[in-house]
């Protein structure tokens, strides 16, 4: 795993996190936050809140005690072990874009398919810098809607050996999900006592939990499976435009919903989540890789250290359609706050296009080329004698150069970061070699590495338990 051990860039003053603190508080006590779920307004009744309706009006205290329960760091285990996660501390863990009903391949923007899941999570398989392929990779269109978390599923437990999220879309389908993660790791208990799947609880903002991300949430941290709980804020539409009031209602989500996952499984892992964006104000579109974003991103960093918690925030959004320069810039403005902010679980972080919507091959590339040049630049320098090189200096002399000095040529395969996908060739080169842009390039290398592939060992009899769990489920489903 990368970690992170650069310092923290913190934005907020004492005076500043104050001020949100009691922004938040005034939240849960007088606006309260609506859960849709009966079962959890028992739990929040019996724990002496305040419930009118499906509104919880929640005592700000109480909220701390129940977040403190909850583990500040924690370890997820892949099926190859040399993939495992940690959660928390310097470790950041990324994963690929999640959600898109869309794909884009070329000039080809179409439905995605299971097949487009499938080749998904290849690359996500092949590519050291993604720790998971996520969950929804893409939305697998051509296949029944009940029973498509089954092959998604399937998918992430044979195609790769890296950790993988749950589905949410109900609870039948959260069980399924653990049932089938009993099956590839042994036993329910096994996965109990280290969680193998982390999955995504998103808040319907502004201060509402629904039915079905509630019911997901019931499943999996009553099994110790690490939830993301997440406020999905686009400023201006789910939230008032200031970043601070943003930021006070993401608290204010978050933490009512960390607290739920306390009353039904004290001490069950989760993860401080923010999806925090806003709209273009004149035409009301959903924007990505904004100023704000980033900003709020590390901010949101600060707030997750300041409750000693794990965070989920950061990727390579962009609101582009193509796999452009505006895509690039868009990402970095993404990817650079998630790196200084030190984010723990990073969603998002290879193949979003087009505010979400669609997963991109090419994108896929440029963002783990992104990914992969930001851990570079964020490994501490090891400054010692041998890397200042007086010995070169004695070698080379004055006005000379160093490509033939012994000290670059046992260093000039590791010294510097070599790109897979840039170009530094000269103009003359690069046009005898086909005048290539960066997505053109993107396109032979998601190509080749498909070709390259190699599907992870599994043992043939967990392989079969898992396909006829996943024919019986389909048929009991209706599909």
């Amino acid at each position: 795993m990368f970690r992170n051990r650069m310092p923290r860039y913190e934005v907020l003053s004492e005076e500043a996190m104050a001020t949100l603190d009691g922004g938040w508080r005034r939240l849960v006590t007088e606006i309260g936050v609506e859960f849709l779920d009966s079962r959890a307004l028992d739990l929040f009744r019996e724990a002496g809140q305040k419930v009118e309706d499906n509104t919880v009006f929640l005592d700000p205290d109480f909220v701390l005690e129940q977040v403190a329960k909850a583990p500040r760091e924690f370890d997820v285990q892949a099926r190859n072990h040399e993939h495992d996660v940690h959660i928390g501390g310097d470790a950041m863990a990324f994963g690929a874009v999640y959600g898109p009903p869309f794909v884009r391949e070329g000039d080809v923007r179409r439905d995605g398919t299971m097949d487009d899941f499938r080749n998904f999570s290849r690359l996500a398989q092949t590519f050291g810098a993604l720790d998971s392929a996520g969950g929804v990779v893409t939305e697998p269109n051509d296949t029944p809607l009940d029973s498509r978390h089954l092959d998604m599923t399937y998918a992430l437990q044979t195609l790769t050996d890296k950790v993988y999220m749950g589905n949410v879309v109900s609870g039948v389908n959260a069980r399924d999900t653990l049932a089938m993660t009993g099956i590839l790791f042994g036993s329910r208990e096994a996965i109990e006592q280290t969680p193998a799947t982390i999955s995504l609880i998103n808040c319907n903002s502004p201060l509402r939990w629904d039915d079905r991300m509630l019911e997901a949430q019931f499943e999996y941290s009553a099994a110790n499976q690490p939830v993301v709980l997440t406020p999905f804020i686009l400023m201006g539409a789910m939230s008032p435009v200031t970043i601070p009031a943003a930021l006070v209602q993401q608290m204010a989500e978050a933490l009512s919903g960390i607290a739920l996952s306390q009353l039904i499984r004290p001490g069950a892992p989760v993860i401080f989540g923010s999806f925090l964006s806003n709209i273009d104000m004149q035409s009301g579109s959903p924007t990505f890789g904004t100023p704000e974003s980033g900003l709020g991103l590390l901010c949101t960093g600060q707030i997750a250290r300041h409750f000693g918690l794990p965070f989920r925030t950061g990727g390579g959004m962009t609101s582009s359609q193509v796999p452009d320069a505006q895509a690039g810039y868009e990402a970095l403005m993404t990817l650079l706050p998630t790196f200084l902010a030190g984010a723990n679980w990073v969603m998002h972080s290879a193949g979003w296009l087009e505010g979400g919507l669609v997963a991109g091959y090419e994108k896929f590339i440029i963002d783990v080329e992104l990914v992969q040049m930001l851990q570079h630049e964020f490994t501490p320098l090891e400054i010692d004698e041998a890397s200042m090189a007086f010995d070169a200096h004695q070698e080379v002399g004055h006005g000379g150069h160093f490509l033939g000095a012994m000290h670059t040529m046992e260093r000039f395969r590791t010294c510097f970061y070599r790109p897979m996908l840039s170009s530094s060739e000269n103009y003359e080169r690069w046009m005898r070699n086909g005048a290539k842009d960066t997505a053109a390039r993107a396109g032979e290398i998601y190509r080749k590495k498909l070709e390259e592939y190699e599907q992870p060992p599994l043992d043939d009899a967990i392989r079969q338990e898992l396909e006829e769990y996943v024919v019986r489920r389909r048929a009991e489903l209706g599909d």
